[in-house]
């Protein structure tokens, strides 16, 4: 996915119901259309919803499959009484939306406080580049204090910067997963 389909994602999914604008970051503009058919028809088929959004029935089915395996959907096997073998009807689990998203938060909670904690304990060294990558003291004394990328001298580089960030966004999302929803 590049930037800008991301952003016009974003601006299409700021009215649309929280089950659709999760199903939309998780897999774009197919799983709106699964998510959107599901809220408007509980307990579709697979083939109701390929019907339904105009999409291949296997498109249907990766997003089914990948929805309900991240539990907001749920499916049953039943009889299709016309043809007499079993087919699963979905239904949109809305309410585990809140679960699914304070659960991803507290994944990137756990990664930013594992960085935290590396940034922290750790001096870094630079060359200066955008595009080569900051190493620790160790990794810096290794290479003679010679970036390997553009042959500059790694210099020590204050990441005074990124602590501040990380600790922001940490409060933030412990704020946000502390409040009472409902």
């Amino acid at each position: 996915m590049n930037f800008e389909y991301d952003v016009n994602l974003l601006k299409k999914l700021q009215y649309e119901d929280s089950f659709v604008k999760v199903a939309g970051l998780l897999g774009g503009d197919e799983y709106i259309k699964v998510a959107r058919a599901l809220l408007n028809n509980e307990n579709a088929t697979d083939e109701e919803i390929a019907s339904a959004t105009g999409l291949k029935i296997n498109i249907v089915r990766r997003a089914l499959y990948d929805l309900f395996g991240k539990s907001l959907i749920s499916g049953i096997r039943v009889k299709d009484p016309k043809r007499g073998w079993y087919v699963y009807q979905w239904k949109a689990q809305a309410d585990q939306v809140e679960a699914f998203l304070n659960n991803r938060k507290r994944k990137i909670l756990e990664r930013l406080k594992r960085r935290l904690e590396y940034e922290k304990a750790h001096n870094f060294y630079f060359c200066g580049t955008q595009s080569c990558v900051k190493r620790t003291f160790e990794e810096a004394m290794d290479l003679d204090f010679k970036c390997p990328e553009c042959s500059n001298q790694l210099v020590p580089y204050d990441n005074s910067e990124q602590i501040t960030a990380i600790e922001w966004k940490i409060k933030q999302l412990e704020r946000e997963i502390s409040l009472p929803h409902g």
